[in-house]
């Protein structure tokens, strides 16, 4: 027996190929493995993803960072698991392309899973390489892009793979508000997978290819016994529209990935840097004619607010954050000579422009991610308070409506209030306002800021009078009237200090520059502290 099994052991040593035995032919060597391992399992899988309507896990990267400049980290990783198989099979990359590159010449690190590759399935060596990305990216100060198409947890491989997730997730919390993250979603998340990307500061989905969810539509099904898609449980519509989940909506992978490279273009490296500045040709002095026709004095009157920022940014160009979620406030990034600002609007074409619970959400994150990126604030002013409702109540409004006061109390970054027209009660406050610690309040000669609609304090105040008067409808439109010219006139609050002037609405982007300009070298300091306690 010993003799044949050395007599077969010298014939598989005459058969097998030769190991090299000069660099040259190491170095031979070394690009086949890597050819190999850029190339992925097999073109029938290559195939297989792109009949899809998906790219490859190096085609998306190739798309997100300039070309050529990509540096991958650990292409020859391969797992070391046993059991059902595993061992049978040892890919290099383990399913997850790691590495870093530039996007507009500025160094951004990103992971991409390979869903060719165990239907991009985290197992420990995936969930390393993942780690040792994030770490490099939080200690070179640079964003951290995922391009996220994977199964959740290789389940061959048990609590290992359970707990790479966990090793994610505290690096995730430890990133946040020190390196923007950036989350793009083009494929299924599920489980576990999918609190990655809700604890990134924004989220891209691709329709018809990208889903979240925790439990998914079997699942669903099972417990409840209702019965629906993966799309129409987790798709890109739907979290972009109900949930508040995704920032960000877009029809195909190439247009997606092109709207990440844009973004990051606002953003800055890191928390210690300010966004990068532009050259444009967009006059500073630049006079905005039209929005003395575009908002109508009458506060009963709807209009779009988008055509308001379109007017006073640098060649009328502005990113909205979840713009179809949350409609009636509207959150922006955008240039103001060169400087990128952070817009919060409301939104009269939406529930009349008021505060509720979703709108109040979306505003408050967008403020803390503002005011962690070193963003200035320009807040813009037309809300008739909060939406009323048992609703509302029932659902915490309160509790929601303080995390925006909190953002905003909280925040150290330049910060201005414009009022455009209706500015009442405990909404005026909320967005903003002069006593909650903003550097700069304007208003245009139209705004009317008051505890309520004069309407509704004259039947407040005057509800005697009115009820005795012999013609109670005369009465109360004369105390209504009165209310007006003595509390709601627009240089009420001016009069009082509490706004810093009353503008002519054409001068509007000027003014804003200015003032950005001059408060570009504010330095605030919050007490000192462990970290704050917000309303959840």
């Amino acid at each position: 027996m010993t003799v044949l099994q050395e007599a077969t052991t010298t014939e598989e040593a005459e058969l097998a190929p030769a190991a090299p035995v000069d660099t040259r032919g190491r170095v031979a060597e070394l690009r086949d493995i890597k050819e190999q391992a850029g190339d992925g399992p097999s073109a029938r899988a290559t195939e297989a993803q792109h009949a899809k309507g998906k790219l490859t896990a190096r085609e998306r990267i190739g798309l997100l960072l300039d070309e050529g400049s990509f540096n991958e980290v650990e292409p020859l990783r391969r797992h070391r698991a046993t059991g059902f198989g595993l061992e049978a099979k040892k890919p290099y990359t383990d399913g997850v392309v790691t590495g870093w590159g530039t996007v507009h010449g500025r160094t951004v690190f990103v992971y991409a899973h390979d869903f060719r590759i165990f239907g991009g399935a985290l197992g420990e060596a995936h969930a390393q390489k993942i780690h040792k990305i994030m770490d490099m990216a939080l200690a070179a100060g640079a964003p951290l892009v995922s391009l996220n198409d994977g199964a959740g947890a290789r389940i061959q491989e048990g609590v290992t793979a359970l707990a790479g997730y966990g090793g994610i997730f505290q690096r995730n919390t430890r990133a946040s508000g020190v390196i923007p993250q950036i989350s793009v979603m083009l494929g299924p998340c599920a489980g576990g997978a999918a609190y990655s990307p809700a604890l990134t500061d924004f989220v891209f989905m691709v329709r018809e290819t990208s889903q979240m969810f925790i439990t998914g539509p079997d699942v669903v099904k099972a417990v409840t016994g209702e019965q629906i898609s993966q799309n129409g449980l987790g798709g890109a519509d739907v979290h972009a529209e109900i949930s508040g989940v995704a920032h960000f909506a877009y029809d195909d992978e190439q247009g997606c990935l092109e709207e990440v490279r844009f973004l990051l273009s606002l953003l800055p490296q890191n928390n210690r840097e300010t966004p990068p500045a532009v050259p444009t040709d967009d006059p500073v002095d630049r006079r905005c004619e039209a929005l003395l026709d575009l908002v109508p004095a009458d506060g009963n009157r709807p209009y779009d607010m988008r055509k308001v920022i379109e007017e006073i940014v640098d060649d009328a160009q502005f990113m909205e954050v979840h713009e179809r979620w949350a409609t009636n406030v509207i959150c922006a990034l955008a240039r103001l000579d060169g400087q990128v600002v952070g817009l919060i609007a409301n939104q009269p074409q939406s529930l009349a422009g008021v505060l509720d619970i979703e709108a109040s959400e979306k505003s408050a994150r967008f403020v803390q991610m503002c005011d962690a990126f070193n963003i200035p604030l320009v807040t813009l002013l037309d809300v008739p308070g909060f939406l009323p409702g048992v609703d509302q109540e029932h659902g915490g409004i309160i509790r929601h409506g303080a995390k925006l006061l909190y953002a905003y109390c909280n925040a150290t970054v330049p910060r201005i209030q414009l009022i455009l027209r209706k500015a009442y009660g405990g909404a005026y406050i909320v967005m903003d306002s002069r006593s909650v610690g903003a550097d700069l309040s304007y208003a245009w000669p139209t705004n009317e800021i008051a505890v309520m609609g004069a309407e509704g304090a004259a039947n407040v105040i005057f509800r005697r009078q009115i009820a005795d008067a012999d013609d109670p409808e005369a009465m109360r439109k004369r105390m209504v009237q009165e209310y007006k010219d003595e509390l709601m006139h627009p240089y009420y609050a001016a009069e009082r200090g509490l706004v810093d002037d009353v503008i002519d609405p054409a001068e509007t982007r000027a003014v804003l520059i200015s003032s950005l300009a001059m408060l570009r070298t504010k330095h605030a300091d919050l007490p000192s502290r462990k970290h704050g306690n917000p309303p959840m």
